[in-house]
Formats: C-alpha cells, sequence, structure tokens
C-alpha cells in the first residue's frame, strides 16, 4: 500500500494533466473526444498505480472541476459520462473470464452511458428544437450516434488495453527502479 502522500501527489499531478486535456478540448474543439478520451487513459495510471478507490476520487474531482473551468461542456460531460469512469470500471470487467459476458458488459455500459449523454445534450442544454429542424435524419440521429459511438467505444477499448499494456511494460519498471 502507497502512503497517503504519495496518493495525494499522484492525483494532484494527474488530476492537473486532466484538467489541462480538458481545457485544451475548449482551445481545440476538433478534438473534444480525444481529448477527453486521453484524460480517461490517465484514470487508468492512478487505478494502475495506487487502486481503483483512489482513482474514482480523483475521477470525481476531474469531472466537478472540468464543469466549472473548462469552455467546452461537451467534452466534459462526454468525460463525466464515459470516458472518465470507463477505464477505471475496467479493471473490475476485466475480471470477469467469459469473453462474451465481458464484451456485453462493456457495450452495455457503453450504450447507457451515449444515451445518457445523448439525452443530456439534447434536452438539458436545450439542442431538441435542432433535432426537429434536421427532419428523417434528425430522428435518426440517435441512432445513428449509438451505432458511431459504439464504434469508437471498441477502438478506445482496444487502445486502453495497448496503453496499460506498454504502461506496465516500459514505464512502470522505469519509476519502481528509481524509488
Amino acid at each position: 500500500m502507497k502512503d497517503i502522500s504519495y496518493r495525494v501527489a499522484l492525483g494532484g499531478i494527474v488530476s492537473a494533466l486532466c484538467l489541462l486535456t480538458m481545457f485544451l478540448a475548449g482551445i481545440m474543439p476538433a478534438l473534444y473526444l480525444l481529448l477527453p478520451m486521453i484524460a480517461g487513459v490517465l484514470m487508468m495510471i492512478i487505478a494502475a498505480e495506487v487502486n481503483t478507490k483512489w482513482a474514482f476520487l480523483t475521477y470525481a474531482a476531474v469531472s466537478l472541476l472540468s464543469m466549472f473551468i473548462t469552455f467546452d461542456k461537451e467534452a466534459a460531460l462526454i468525460f463525466i459520462l464515459l470516458f472518465g469512469h470507463y477505464p477505471i470500471l475496467r479493471f473490475y470487467i476485466q475480471k470477469i473470464r467469459s469473453k462474451f459476458i465481458k464484451n456485453a458488459v462493456k457495450f452495455i455500459i457503453c450504450n447507457v452511458c451515449v444515451l445518457s449523454y445523448f439525452f443530456v445534450t439534447v434536452y438539458v442544454f436545450g439542442i431538441a428544437e435542432m433535432l426537429d429542424e434536421l427532419g428523417n435524419f434528425g430522428k435518426y440521429g440517435g441512432i445513428i450516434m449509438l451505432a458511431l459511438a459504439n464504434i469508437i467505444f471498441f477502438l478506445y477499448d482496444i487502445n486502453l488495453e495497448i496503453c496499460y499494456n506498454i504502461y506496465l511494460k516500459k514505464i512502470m519498471p522505469k519509476f519502481i527502479r528509481k524509488r
């Protein structure tokens, strides 16, 4: 078990890096999906180094602060509803032995989060009128977004596995030697 000063320092550094990426999403709007994904990878480092409880605490702090200090509220919302907590939940999901059940749980979480994001964006941020103006495309916008989100999520999950393995095999051993 790491001592409390190490956990606080690592949590602070990762929180600052996450908030920086979320802040950059407001400066570079084209990256509003990629930057919350990167912030999610940073959450995975906290879960790997300390534990998942500490990672959820860090996630809560970053989520709250990102809603207040970032320009792009959509990027902050997608971090809060999907890309921030999924890398932490993934530690629990990976313990499931059945590959079918493991993948089903992953995609259920993804679809619930994406649908939550869609409804919050449409009904809280008030984009419902825009869906009506788009005609038939607006009616099917949620289905199209869900299909695209599942493809993006599948690629994100693969990249999380790659990043985690790189972290375990290449990065973590370098820091363990220096302690």
